[in-house]
């Protein structure tokens, strides 16, 4: 099993930034890839990002490309995203995601899921 432990949501301005973390633990050695998707009130869940283990593949959703960026720490075992430009339409839960197959933009591509952190754009 992996656990996940998203942190570093909470409420920003538009225009600004924030950086949000998922701690991984358990069998980390299983991982091949990692993402982050999204859950606004009353939507469906959708992807944001995804990067393989080696981190030299990386995927992003149309909507956030050139704005977020993300990232790991093999070492430690942590994913981050960075978001810059922030707009109201980020407002959601995000979920971090990691997985035992090849790197993947739906939700079953991903084994394993976080609790979600709360991140509000105000306009």
């Amino acid at each position: 099993q992996v656990q996940l432990v998203e942190s570093g949501g909470g409420l920003v301005q538009a225009g600004g930034s924030l950086r949000l973390s998922c701690a991984a633990s358990g069998r980390t050695f299983s991982i091949l890839a990692m993402g982050w998707f999204r859950q606004a009130p009353g939507k469906e869940r959708e992807f944001v990002s995804a990067i393989d283990w080696s981190g030299s593949v990386k995927y992003y959703a149309d909507s956030v490309k050139g704005r977020f960026t993300i990232s790991k720490n093999s070492p430690k075992n942590t994913l981050f995203l960075h978001k810059n430009s922030l707009k109201p339409e980020d407002t959601a839960v995000y979920y971090c995601a990691a997985g035992g197959k090849r790197i993947g933009l739906t939700q079953p591509d991903y084994d394993y899921w976080g609790q979600g952190t709360q991140v509000t754009v105000s306009s």
